[in-house]
């Protein structure tokens, strides 16, 4: 065991550690985002069923890994459909990211607000007055808010008092408020689907409770009825002893969202959940022995093209060339699973490349692998290849016809443009002939068509002056033709 440790060791890379880290902060955003909320114990069941299914492959239990395998094919939309609110929140706070830091107010601010919200529910409790208030955290409400009416007014005690005032028209409404305004009131709330588990709960509570189950917001509720207050938030509510253990509430909240003194990004993330982040480390180590690292390394053949690069302006390889040679690569099957054999490549540099025959030794380092992945053997190791310098040459380009006129037609001259080409042509090729042809043009179509611009036909050796051939236009021209005779 202690000699596998020490192999593990020493075959460790960067890449394994970067590797580690990312599945790390995945893990442990998952472990913080499920800590404080219901769903939790589902994620915490789905969790030891993977556990369960990791030792009964481990043991090699066959009917239970069948069985689990079977449960992990649907997971997915069991996902969606059990954690749906859950992702759609996840979403929305990463799709907000940098909005609110761009809003946060004033430290006496918060402070002056918390103590005119904590003033006005003890003050609305005491003369037995309803009232829901809602304080924004980083969750986006408008998908959750329905009806109301927009304010943006500044946050004061009798501009709440008036709004819930038995006589105002959004008393029985909900109040938003974002940091020291008053964003919208007499607004409707979701109802909480697990009130019953808290007791008999008035219409407002239940509200509040269904709004801290869908979003981080803070939900104030002042009941008529009782002259209390409770506080709803994390899915949880609770009755406040009085204003002052409300305000130190409402300062907790604020002070979250704008921290008195902000140290560094990296570090205060390091300083919070530390617990979750250290067993997300483990299970990620966990997952990386038994996934990421391979113990067994495995060899394979494949057939790689050569690329021949940067050949010189003017310059060619004679006929037959290598196209193709066969590379051994050895690494972990892990690697080979990741592996896109149409990557695989053999790259040659030709900018140095003089006339005459060259033998050209294949290199590690011309073929581009994965870095857990190496090369065992390149085969053939050498290349051979013939340079020679291209000659110009000007060739008339010739148009081949085919079909027949329709009838009562004739063609009276047909006219290329441009007649000819400027090529270049190796050396082997000097004093043969070449010829340049067009597809050939369909003369039945004479009757609709008179111009054409055929693709061309001409010997591969050759290249045309400027890299691409040249676009050919025919012009047909056609008379009438006269009746054949009667005899």
């Amino acid at each position: 065991m202690i000699q596998n440790a020490l192999t593990m060791l020493q075959n460790f890379r960067f890449q394994d550690i970067l590797d580690i880290a990312i599945i790390s902060i995945m893990i442990s955003a998952l472990l913080i985002w499920f800590k404080d909320r219901a769903s939790r114990f589902v994620f915490l069941g789905i969790t030891l069923m993977g556990a369960v299914y990791l030792l009964a492959r481990f043991f090699q239990l066959y009917l239970t890994t069948l069985v689990l395998q079977g449960f992990f094919t649907i997971l997915l939309f069991v996902l969606v459909v059990i954690f749906q609110e859950d992702l759609r929140r996840f979403f929305e706070r990463l799709a907000m990211l940098g909005r609110f830091r761009k809003r946060v107010f004033a430290v006496a601010a918060f402070h002056e607000s918390a103590e005119i919200i904590a003033q006005t529910a003890a003050d609305l409790a005491h003369k037995r007055v309803g009232a829901l208030i809602v304080i924004q955290g980083k969750d986006p409400l408008d998908r959750h808010l329905t009806g109301g009416n927009h304010l943006d007014g500044l946050l004061s005690q009798s501009l709440l008092e008036s709004i819930f005032d038995p006589h105002s028209i959004g008393h029985d409404g909900a109040v938003l408020i974002e940091g020291n305004r008053v964003i919208r009131f007499g607004s409707h709330l979701p109802l909480s689907a697990n009130a019953a588990q808290h007791g008999n709960l008035g219409l407002r509570h239940t509200a509040a409770l269904g709004l801290s189950e869908r979003s981080d917001a803070l939900c104030i509720v002042v009941s008529e009825e009782r002259g209390s207050i409770s506080l709803a938030k994390g899915e949880r509510i609770h009755e406040m002893a009085n204003a002052s253990a409300l305000r130190i509430e409402l300062e907790a909240f604020f002070e979250k969202r704008a921290p008195l003194a902000r140290p560094r990004p990296i570090l205060r993330w390091l300083k919070e959940n530390p617990r979750e982040k250290v067993i997300a480390i483990v299970l990620a180590c966990i997952l990386w022995i038994v996934f990421g690292y391979q113990r067994e390394t495995i060899r394979r053949e494949f057939v790689v093209p050569i690329q021949y690069l940067n050949p010189p302006v003017e310059w060619v390889l004679e006929e037959p060339k290598i196209i193709e040679a066969k590379v051994t690569l050895i690494g972990p099957g892990q690697a080979f699973q990741l592996l896109h054999p149409d990557s695989l490549k053999i790259s040659i540099d030709l900018k140095q490349l003089r006339p005459g025959a060259h033998e050209i030794t294949l290199k590690r380092e011309m073929v581009k692998v994965p870095s857990n992945l190496s090369i065992a053997d390149i085969n053939p190791e050498r290349i051979k290849v013939i340079a020679s310098r291209l000659f110009p040459l000007t060739v008339p380009i010739e148009v081949l016809t085919e079909g027949s006129p329709p009838q009562g037609l004739a063609v009276q001259n047909i006219t290329v443009t441009p007649a000819e080409a400027k090529v270049l042509i190796p050396r082997r090729l000097r004093g043969k002939r070449i010829r340049i042809l067009t597809e050939p043009l369909d003369l039945s179509l004479l009757d609709v068509q008179k111009v054409f611009t055929p693709a061309l036909r001409y010997p591969q050796d050759i290249q045309f002056a400027g890299g691409k051939a040249p676009v050919i236009r025919v012009v047909v021209k056609t008379r009438t033709a006269p009746p054949p005779s009667r005899r």
